[in-house]
Order: C-alpha cells, then sequence, then structure tokens
C-alpha cells in the first residue's frame, strides 16, 4: 500500500506539478547527515591549542625572558601563544560541556564533498608551485580546473591555461622584471629568465 502511495505522490508532481508534501520534506530533514556543529567546534578549538603550544614550546626555547638588553626572541611570542592556548581551551570547555552545544549539522557530506573538490586540488597546486613553479603549475591548475570542475573542452581549458600563465609571464618577468618563484625543478630555464 505504501508503496503505491509514493507511486500517487510522483505522479501529483512529475504530471500535475504538484508541490513537494509535507512528507517528503520530513524525508529530506531525515537524509540531513554530517558532522555537528560541537565537534567541528571542537576539533578547530583542539587544533588551535595545538598550534598555541607549539608557538609556546618554540618560544621557551629560543628565550622567552626579559634579559639585559629587553625581550628575548620569545618573548612576544610566548604570550601569544598562552592567550591562544588559554582561549581556545575555552571554547574546547564550552563546545563538550557548554550548555549552548549544538546538535545542528555543521555540513552535510554532499556540501563537504564540494568543498573538497576545489580545497583538495588548491591544495595540490599549492604544492605544484613549490616543485614546478608558478607558470607552470597555474596553466595545469587552470586546464584541469575548467575541463573538469567547469566542464569545458580540453581545448579551452589548455588555451586559457597557457594564455593566463604567459600573460603572467610577460607582465612579471619580461615588463615589470620580477622574477616569480619557478620551482625546484625549473623547466622554464630555456626562456633565459
Amino acid at each position: 500500500m505504501r508503496f503505491q502511495h509514493q507511486w500517487i505522490a510522483l505522479y501529483r508532481v512529475v504530471a500535475k506539478g504538484e508541490a513537494v508534501m509535507a512528507d517528503e520534506k520530513l524525508t529530506h530533514e531525515a537524509q540531513k547527515n554530517g558532522p555537528s556543529m560541537t565537534a567541528v567546534e571542537a576539533v578547530v578549538a583542539f587544533l588551535i591549542f595545538v598550534f598555541g603550544a607549539v608557538i609556546v614550546y618554540d618560544s621557551v626555547r629560543l628565550g622567552h625572558r626579559w634579559g639585559e638588553e629587553g625581550p628575548q626572541s620569545g618573548y612576544f611570542p610566548f604570550y601569544i601563544g598562552v592567550i591562544t592556548c588559554i582561549c581556545s581551551a575555552v571554547t574546547l570547555y564550552q563546545a563538550l560541556f557548554g550548555s549552548l552545544r549544538s546538535k545542528e549539522v555543521f555540513v552535510e557530506y554532499g556540501q563537504l564533498k564540494d568543498v573538497l573538490s576545489v580545497l583538495i586540488p588548491a591544495a595540490v597546486y599549492v604544492l605544484g608551485i613549490q616543485v614546478i613553479g608558478i607558470y607552470l603549475a597555474s596553466t595545469i591548475y587552470i586546464t584541469l580546473f575548467m575541463t573538469i570542475m567547469g566542464k569545458f573542452p580540453l581545448i579551452k581549458g589548455v588555451a586559457v591555461g597557457v594564455g593566463v600563465a604567459a600573460a603572467f609571464f610577460a607582465l612579471f618577468e619580461v615588463w615589470f622584471k620580477i622574477p616569480l618563484y619557478k620551482g625546484w625543478i625549473n623547466l622554464l630555464a630555456f626562456t633565459g629568465y
């Protein structure tokens, strides 16, 4: 019987153009899943605490006191690290034990997939800049992004990627005489720049 009701509801939506029924809205609400706000707040607070602790540790290694000539190298970073640790510890406590903990979904997994489909290639691009330099990495990044994410033909992606990189090469290297990073493996050495 339930199967028959689903087909009738589908018929109403498709054939008659009726709006989605209330129980379909409830089904959508039930399908929402992802990390909660509380979990994300706790993880971010913990990571910031670790960051602050690293700053404190390194500041102690450098010297975090007031010396004969004035503050030592780690004096100001030490206190910034301590303040960071205190604030993140308070945030972590509130996220885990506070009265305003939220059961709300921070981001649905489908949305997170969309974000990561942009973030991961951008991270690879940044690493690519270190290896092959900004011009070649930009050419590859723009080409792949246009063809994979933008669904453009490969020839258009290559044309735009090469065109943008060539324009920036001419602008910075030739006209302004400002060399940009060419990477550990300088594949553009043949240009003389």
